[in-house]
């Protein structure tokens, strides 16, 4: 622990030091200098391992507190998020990952001063959030290669946008699609694709953008079924992600539904919010509407 207030509702600041940069380190004087005092009382607590904000985040709520904010990238945001899920206690973010697509799709600022003026103002949303047999996403999850790049981007020793390109680039041509059974609200289909990606916002992140009308108030996943584009496409489209136009080339299918189940014949590795899983061949996606309460501008 690093600060406490002493005045207003508690808030509780839970920082991943490791996660992007790693200019959140010095929050506290942030905190000091920018959160509004006659509302808050604040404490700062730095996570040691994985894990450890799902931990912090429900003594948290435990003790009190009316808002917990997830200082780090979407892991950080995810794990917040997964103590605060059914609880009346908000979670605000202050983004420092390498790509932040909650963060992002919400419109908050990447700056810390303006990220701390959003949560003195106080505003909040209730949005949905998603599990993957039953383990908690609130951002994105999928399978594929977007799983393959996620699980070489955590054991890399260098982070930030451009290492995550430069796996991708890398991987791309020598990933083969795979075959997935998905039924959608009961409803079959057979693919071959590069990934399915399970979008309950917009992005994955740097403002890469793979389902424009995603909503996080709607009570639907956005099911997104990527066909492998041809090398010398990329360059060509890879643009119309950044500008949120994606979705109009005949690659990509989006789905929208409540329940989604997934069988494939190879591959065993899930993405959970950017972070690389495990699972069966055979997995669910429910969605679980207004299930989390968030700080946003």
């Amino acid at each position: 622990m690093a600060t406490t207030r002493h005045t207003g509702e508690k808030i509780v600041f839970i920082v991943n030091p490791v996660s992007g940069s790693g200019r959140q380190k010095g929050i506290s004087s942030y905190v000091d200098k920018y959160l509004d005092n006659s509302r808050y009382r604040s404490e700062i607590f730095f996570t040691e391992n994985r894990g450890h904000a799902v931990e912090l985040t429900r003594e948290a709520v435990r003790r009190g507190a009316a808002v917990v904010v997830a200082v780090g990238g979407d892991g950080t945001v995810n794990e917040v998020g997964r103590g605060l899920a059914g609880t009346d206690t908000a979670l605000a973010i202050i983004p420092t990952g390498s790509g932040n697509g909650l963060a992002r799709h919400l419109g908050l600022p990447m700056n810390f001063r303006k990220a701390i003026q959003v949560i003195n103002k106080g505003k909040r949303n209730t949005i949905d959030s998603a599990t993957l047999n039953g383990v908690f996403f609130i951002n994105m999850a999928g399978v594929g290669f977007d799983a393959h790049v996620a699980r070489k981007f955590d054991v890399s020793e260098k982070r930030g946008f451009l290492s995550y390109l430069s796996i991708s680039a890398s991987s791309y041509k020598r990933y083969k699609p795979k075959k997935y059974k998905i039924r959608i609200d009961g409803k079959l289909l057979k693919r071959r694709a590069l990934m399915v990606s399970f979008a309950n916002s917009s992005q994955f992140g740097n403002n890469t953008t793979i389902s424009p009308r995603a909503s996080l108030e709607d009570g639907l996943i956005d099911v997104c079924i990527l066909r492998k584009l041809p090398f010398w496409k990329i360059a060509l489209l890879s643009p119309l992600v950044f500008t949120k136009k994606f979705d109009k080339t005949p690659y990509l299918e989006i789905i929208q539904g409540k329940e989604v189940e997934v069988e494939r014949k190879k591959g065993k590795y899930v993405h959970i919010d950017g972070e690389p899983g495990k699972e069966n061949k055979t997995f669910s996606i429910q969605v679980h509407p207004l299930s989390l309460h968030v700080v946003v501008p």
